[in-house]
């Protein structure tokens, strides 16, 4: 039997201008918004936090946040 990736959440490792799938899915989640993200729309992501995100503010915000607290 085959499983779908289709409406799984990917875990995945951020790296510079890439990503590792660790954990087949289609989709991430905004670490900001919680929106949905598939993996072939995929632009913003921290490596630092290891975190992705839905828009460059999102990524901004995030950034903002992360500066605060640290």
């Amino acid at each position: 039997m085959l499983m779908s990736n289709r409406d799984r959440i990917a875990r995945l490792h951020y790296m510079p201008y890439s990503f590792r799938v660790l954990q087949a899915g289609d989709h991430v989640l905004c670490a900001m918004t919680g929106r949905k993200i598939a993996l072939e729309d995929l632009r913003y992501w921290s490596i630092a936090r290891q975190e992705p995100y839905a828009s460059a503010e999102a990524s901004v915000e995030a950034e903002r946040v992360a500066k605060r607290i640290g």
